[in-house]
């Protein structure tokens, strides 16, 4: 059996449907869907049962054996400002999953993310001197991250992996809203009215984006591969926001390119520049290549127009 908490979400729903393409059902997704539409993430996934997440972790020591925990599961909301909300969704909740796979010796992948290197001015090497998180959202994955290295030094065997997941843009986001990812929104952005908004300064905004075909391949190799450790899940390649309104705008002949003001609320809570250091990704088996961002936002659009971006 394997468990997937926030499986009716953006990336956990496309592991389902990875585990599903390779012939495996017996899953227990968990999430929190009273106030999404996240369910249409699930309307095509196999699997065997569905647990809400505030009533998961009683139902955990009656489940039986469990092979792995893929937790996806958090509140991601960058802008979201109530800390103890944060701590108990992000890093409590966390642990106690963390604790039940060190007793009863199961396997846990988990998700971290790029956000814990703030600025990024140490760098993106998945060490703790780099780290400088610059919202609550960052500080709560942070934490567990570190809690997780303490937990790596018993090394008893079990594999514990937590991936930090820089931009990642694809298939079933249609439901996050503000926190979907810059692509998302500016696909929603041509259907209304054919102009791309960008933040003043954009040229100069330089992320990793990584699309979730290449997430799910990452997830892929630390399921069938029982390694232990934090590492980044990029591309190694940064790229400014303004190159993807140019790819989009060559997709798209008739789409224009407007400039607004930089939102005085995000000042000095945004990542300006983000690329993955992914050497210790390669150092462990690693190989695949990654999506072009052209041919990731051309595979995404065209999803858009068949399927409105649901698998």
């Amino acid at each position: 059996m394997i468990i997937v908490t926030g499986g009716a979400g953006f990336i956990g729903s496309n592991i389902i449907n990875l585990l599903n393409r390779q012939g495996i059902n017996e899953i227990i997704v968990v999430d929190n869907i009273s106030s999404s539409n996240k369910y249409l993430n699930l309307s095509k996934a196999a699997f065997v049962d569905y647990i809400d997440k505030i009533d998961f972790l009683s139902f955990l020591p009656k489940i039986g054996k469990i092979d792995m925990i893929i937790h996806q599961g958090a509140c991601s909301s960058t802008t979201e400002t109530d800390g103890n909300y944060m701590i108990r969704n992000n890093f409590e909740y966390s642990k106690e999953l963390l604790h039940y796979c060190l007793k009863n010796k199961t396997k846990f992948i988990y998700a971290s993310s790029a956000s814990v290197y703030g600025s990024g001015k140490k760098g993106f090497k998945e060490i703790k001197s780099n780290e400088a998180p610059l919202n609550v959202y960052a500080f709560s994955k942070f934490l567990f991250d570190n809690y997780v290295r303490q937990a790596l030094k018993r090394e008893d065997g079990i594999p514990i992996t937590g991936l930090r997941y820089f931009n990642v843009f694809g298939y079933q986001e249609n439901h996050k809203g503000a926190m979907a990812s810059v692509p998302y929104h500016f696909y929603q952005q041509i259907k209304e009215g054919n102009k791309l908004m960008l933040f003043e300064g954009s040229k100069d905004f330089l992320r990793d984006f990584i699309f979730i075909e290449d997430v799910v391949n990452v997830v892929n190799f630390f399921i069938n591969n029982d390694i232990s450790g934090i590492y980044n899940c990029g591309t190694g390649q940064a790229r400014s926001f303004l190159d993807i309104a140019n790819i989009i705008k060559r997709m798209y002949n008739d789409v224009a390119i407007e400039f607004i003001p930089f939102p005085s609320h995000l000042k000095g809570k945004y990542q300006e520049y983000t690329q993955a250091d992914i050497n210790s990704l390669k150092s462990v088996g690693y190989n695949k290549d990654f999506f072009s961002l052209e041919k990731s936002l051309e595979k995404y659009y065209n999803k858009f127009e068949e399927t409105n971006g649901y698998i």
